[in-house]
């Protein structure tokens, strides 16, 4: 992959990923982020969102990843800064803390903040958006705002003059969204994709469901880009890349594990070559044979294993296997 260009997909605790993306037996010591970081480059963490991390979790992770070199996490900023918009000193520190492990060791690459649809631009909010950077400016920032108000040179001029990244997103196109865009205004790129489930995307917050009962938040993302789709934002991310020092790609549509297909798929488009591939993604995605490596692999805390074998053991059906 070309040495600025990070994909990965966003979270690593799901519970539809075991048997899916994860083997549904695993030996003593797996860990999900360490699984992961055998197959791609990058993880955005998503429960710092929710609450601020502990330092010795952050320690923790950093001791997961170490096998892989030019691995780094990027994390989103807690939602109380950008949605609760609350920016106590006491809590700044104790969120700064939590990070600090993983810029310590080189392992962050900025820190995203996720604003809201209802986040438009105005005086009131870049304002805030300086106050924001003051807070957390130790770190490198990317803001993603989902408004298309902020798709405007003043705000592009804001976040040059913060030296704040540009989050360049997908996302289902409704009124006033965010269009597809390739913005550079710091050192770092970043590209997000959302999926593109509309219905669920209109659903209410307060909606505890999606259709056929599924939850909403894992509903809205439950979306799988086409290759078609995806060969449309690698000219785009191409040219983030050209003008970025380091440019993060994450998926964030993670229903069933469809944000590690997506990656994969992001990933061979930037070699031009085979990737590898879990062994379980591969039975519940046929499709992606068409761009896996065919020797047997199977990575991190486990012995290698073929496919074919694989197949047999599962019930998964005839696996195509060249070697």
């Amino acid at each position: 992959m070309r040495a600025n260009i990070r994909v990965g997909p966003a979270g690593w605790s799901y519970k539809d990923w075991n048997g899916v993306v994860y083997p549904r037996l695993r030996q003593a010591g797996f860990h999900e982020a360490s699984y992961l970081a055998s197959y791609f480059p990058l993880i955005e963490i998503n429960t710092s969102f929710y609450r601020p991390l502990r330092p010795e979790l952050a320690r923790l992770w950093v001791r997961k990843v170490e096998h892989r070199r030019d691995f780094q996490f990027t994390a989103k900023l807690y939602r109380g800064f950008t949605h609760e918009r609350t920016l106590l000193r006491g809590e700044v520190k104790q969120f700064s803390d939590g990070i600090a492990p993983l810029a310590e060791t080189g392992r962050l690459g900025c820190l995203l903040m996720q604003f809201p649809w209802s986040f438009r631009l105005n005086k009131e909010n870049r304002d805030y958006v300086v106050r924001l950077k003051r807070a957390f400016g130790h770190f490198p920032l990317v803001a993603e705002f989902r408004h298309s108000s902020w798709n405007s040179h003043p705000s592009l001029d804001l976040l040059i003059d913060q030296r704040i990244g540009f989050c360049n997103i997908d996302q289902p196109q409704m009124d006033h969204c965010l269009p597809p865009t390739a913005h550079v205004t710091s050192p770092v790129g970043y590209v997000r994709f959302h999926g593109r489930n509309y219905q669920e995307w209109l659903r209410h917050d307060s909606d505890a469901n999606g259709r056929n009962g599924i939850r909403r938040v894992d509903a809205r993302s439950n979306y799988l880009y086409s290759r078609k789709q995806l060969a449309k934002w690698k000219t785009r991310i191409d040219q983030i890349a050209g003008q970025a020092r380091r440019t993060y790609v994450v998926t964030s549509n993670h229903f069933q594990g469809k944000a590690v297909v997506n990656a994969l798929d992001l990933i061979e488009m930037t070699n031009e070559e085979p990737v590898e591939a879990p062994l379980e993604l591969l039975a519940h995605y046929p499709e992606l044979h068409a761009i896996a490596k065919t020797e047997p692999v199977q990575r991190s805390l486990f012995m290698p294993v073929s496919r074919s074998r694989y197949a047999a053991a599962s019930g998964a059906g005839p696996v195509l296997v060249t070697q």
